[in-house]
């Protein structure tokens, strides 16, 4: 596994200073740099980075490898940190054009690099929690793009449950519509903590760009008059902004699903695949349900995996069901199959 850096035109000349991508690659056994290879795109999450991640899942890709299960992919971790959270690859008026970025800068630099496929049929992105709504958004942003996206235990996919708020329904992010405590965190069927608990630990515990919901601030909030992200609940009593949740709803993917079903569908036939527990440790299966219901009324092949039991960390271990090996193998296994079928291949007139 070796460092890859760019510096981005897009986000330097956005940020006024020198802003460039980083990430981690790995290559399979027997790689050369000839072009023929399909990729493997993977976003952290929350509070990791790309070499975190990329070690922990380098070890089950060597592992699968030496008992003959290998699958001659590049992966590429994606580092997704940026001063003030994480940008999840998504444009933003305060933290910059990150997805269009990866697009028209990166991934072209990446193929040209490493022998890539420049192909959507040889693209593919996961990601967990932040990093599945990350894969999630980049597929349906740039559904030309990729060839597949899985979304393990995504950050909230449906505004209508955004960790157990309806923004577009209740006033307060502390308290729903009866005036009861709403909960964030779990074990089991033990509340660990209610979101205003949650908030007042992350601004005592942690600086801004460590505090998750901060993070959604600055990346699905317009920029307020202090050219800081506005905050689309006040934090001492929860109030939510009209204002802002108006600014945030082109962010929600089961809404924007349905505003463009009509051009999108036949753009991401066989690639959405969302993956998590019934017990997620941040209710996120209640975001998720209600995106799989909105996608079944809309007539799409999504694939949407609800794992019993599982909570937000133990998602990846084996299932006897679902995924004997685990759930990477599954994925990567999708992957491969899809790369397959598409027949996607290098063009004789490419140059590296």
């Amino acid at each position: 596994m070796e460092p890859f850096s760019l510096r981005s035109e897009r986000l330097s000349a956005f940020a006024g200073v020198e802003v460039s991508f980083e990430a981690m690659v790995f290559t399979p056994a027997r790689y050369d740099s000839a072009c023929g290879w399909p990729a493997h795109y993977v976003v952290h999450g929350f509070g990791s980075s790309a070499l975190r991640t990329g070690v922990g899942y380098t070890g089950d890709v060597l592992a699968r490898a030496a008992e003959g299960k290998g699958l001659p992919m590049v992966r590429v971790f994606l580092d997704a940190n940026h001063p003030l959270g994480h940008h999840v690859f998504a444009d933003s008026a305060n933290m910059g054009p990150w997805g269009t970025a990866l697009v028209e800068e990166l991934l072209p630099a990446l193929e040209a690099r490493y022998g890539l496929i420049p192909d959507p049929g040889a693209r593919f992105v996961s990601g967990h929690s932040s990093g599945g709504w990350s894969s999630l958004w980049l597929q349906v942003d740039h559904p030309e793009t990729f060839g597949g996206a899985w979304g393990i235990s995504p950050d909230p996919v449906d505004f209508r449950s955004f960790t157990n708020v309806d923004l577009y329904r209740f006033e307060s992010m502390y308290v729903d519509p009866n005036g009861q405590p709403i909960p964030v965190e779990r074990d089991g069927e033990r509340v660990v903590a209610t979101i205003e608990e949650f908030v007042r630990r992350e601004r005592r515990e942690a600086p801004i760009g460590q505090q998750i919901f901060y993070s959604f601030d600055a990346v699905f909030s317009p920029r307020g008059p202090d050219g800081q992200p506005r905050m689309m609940f006040d934090r001492e009593t929860g109030r939510i902004d009209r204002e802002v949740v108006a600014a945030w709803r082109r962010y929600d993917l089961r809404w924007r699903l349905r505003q463009e079903w009509s051009r999108l569908e036949p753009l991401l036939r066989g690639k959405l695949h969302v993956i998590v527990g019934t017990a997620d440790t941040y209710y996120l299966d209640g975001s998720v349900r209600l995106l799989a219901d909105e996608l079944r009324a809309l007539g799409s092949d999504a694939e949407i995996v609800f794992v019993p039991g599982r909570g937000h960390e133990d998602i990846f271990a084996p299932d006897p069901e679902l995924y004997p090996e685990n759930l990477l193998a599954r994925i990567e296994y999708e992957m491969w199959a899809s790369y397959v079928r598409s027949g996607a291949t290098c063009p004789e007139t490419y140059a590296r």
